[in-house]
C-alpha cells in the first residue's frame, strides 16, 4: 500500500496510523471492508475479522475475510484474518489475543460486526431476540472489554461503536435492532468518560449507507455512486487517529454528510415543591409546550451534571 495518502499527496494534512493495530470486526463486506481498507490505507496493520455469516447470523465462511485480506497485501499493506464469532466473551476474548499475537498490539478497535432480523413487535419472537443483542450490543462489550484493559496500560487507544439513526429516530419493524444500537449509546457514553484519562477516546458512527442489511430500497433517493460504505470510512479514520480531537461523540454520516447525533435536556417546567407543592398531572398537561420545548436545551456532561442542574434551579427559584 502507498506510503503516501491521497490526503497528503493533494496537499492537505495526512494522518498517518503507521504502526497502529486495528482490529475491525464484520469486515468482510460492505462497511467493514470499507473501514479496513481505508485504515490500511493510512498504515494501519489490520486484522480483517468476519464471520462470513448470511445477513440473519446463520452459517459461515471463511473467503469473506481472506478476499479482504487479500486485498491489503495486494495493495501493500499489512493484514491478517480471523473468523470467530464476536458474539460471546470468549470470541471477544479470542479476538484481541489473535491481534496481540501476530501485531504486537492493539490501539484501534471499530465495532462493526452486524445482522438483522425484520419484524414489527407485535409478530416479534421474543424468544430470539438474543440472536441480534449478542451481535450488535453484546459484541461491542466482548471485543471491547480485552481491548480496552490493554490500551489503559500503554495509556493510548481509539474505540469505534457502530450505532444507527435507527436507535435514536426509530423505523417501523426494526424493534431489536433499534434496541441494540440504543444500548450501544448509552455504554459509549460511559465508556467515554472512563477511557478519558488513559489516553482511550470512544465515539460512534451512524452509517447511512448502502449494504446488503440495508437492501436496495432505502437508499433508492440517491444514485448508487453517492450512497456507498466508501463515503462513511474517513469518519472512522478520522476517529482511529491521533489526530482525533472528540470523544464521546455519535456522527452520522452518509452521502456527504456529517452531523453529530446527540442527547439533550430541553429548558422544560419548573414548579418548586417546597413553595407551590408537587407537580400534579394537570400541571403537566398544562405546561406541555414547555417541556417539550427544544429551542432552549442544555447538554449536561454527564448524569451528575443533569442532577445538578436540577439542584440549582430548586435552590435559585
Amino acid at each position: 500500500m502507498n506510503e503516501t495518502s491521497d490526503a497528503e499527496k493533494s496537499g492537505a494534512p495526512g494522518f498517518s496510523l503507521r504502526d497502529r493495530v486495528a482490529i475491525v470486526t464484520g469486515a468482510g463486506a460492505g462497511l467493514g471492508r470499507s473501514y479496513a481498507l481505508a485504515l490500511a490505507s493510512r498504515g494501519a496493520k489490520v486484522l480483517v475479522n468476519d464471520l462470513g455469516s448470511a445477513l440473519d447470523g446463520v452459517g459461515g465462511d471463511t473467503s469473506p475475510a481472506d478476499m479482504v485480506v487479500a486485498e491489503i497485501l495486494e495493495q501493500g499493506g499489512q493484514a491478517a484474518a480471523n473468523y470467530t464469532s464476536v458474539a460471546t466473551a470468549a470470541g471477544g476474548e479470542e479476538i484481541v489475543n489473535h491481534a496481540i499475537e501476530v501485531f504486537g498490539g492493539i490501539d484501534i478497535v471499530v465495532n462493526n460486526a452486524g445482522n438483522m432480523r425484520l419484524s414489527s413487535f407485535a409478530k416479534l419472537d421474543v424468544r430470539t431476540i438474543n440472536e441480534v443483542l449478542d451481535v450488535h450490543l453484546g459484541g461491542a462489550f466482548y471485543v471491547t472489554k480485552p481491548a480496552y484493559l490493554h490500551m489503559v496500560e500503554q495509556k493510548r487507544g481509539r474505540i469505534i461503536f457502530t450505532t444507527s439513526g435507527l436507535g435514536v429516530f426509530g423505523i417501523y419493524g426494526a424493534d431489536v435492532y433499534a434496541a441494540a444500537k440504543g444500548g450501544i449509546g448509552g455504554l459509549l457514553t460511559v465508556l467515554a468518560l472512563e477511557g478519558e484519562r488513559h489516553g482511550i477516546k470512544v465515539n460512534a458512527v451512524a452509517p447511512m449507507a448502502r449494504t446488503r442489511m440495508s437492501g436496495d430500497d432505502l437508499y433508492s433517493a440517491l444514485p448508487d455512486e453517492f450512497v456507498g460504505s466508501e463515503h462513511v470510512a474517513p469518519v472512522v479514520e478520522y476517529f482511529a487517529s491521533d489526530e482525533c480531537a472528540v470523544t464521546g461523540d455519535m456522527w452520522s454520516v452518509g452521502a456527504g454528510s456529517v452531523s453529530r447525533l446527540f442527547s439533550a435536556r430541553t429548558r422544560g417546567y419548573f414548579k418548586h415543591p417546597g413553595t407551590f407543592g408537587r407537580v400534579t398531572a394537570e400541571d403537566l398537561a398544562a405546561h406541555l409546550d414547555e417541556i417539550q420545548d427544544v429551542t432552549a436545551f442544555t447538554q449536561p456532561s454527564d448524569w451528575l451534571a443533569e442532577w445538578d442542574e436540577v439542584v440549582h434551579l430548586f435552590k435559585t427559584t
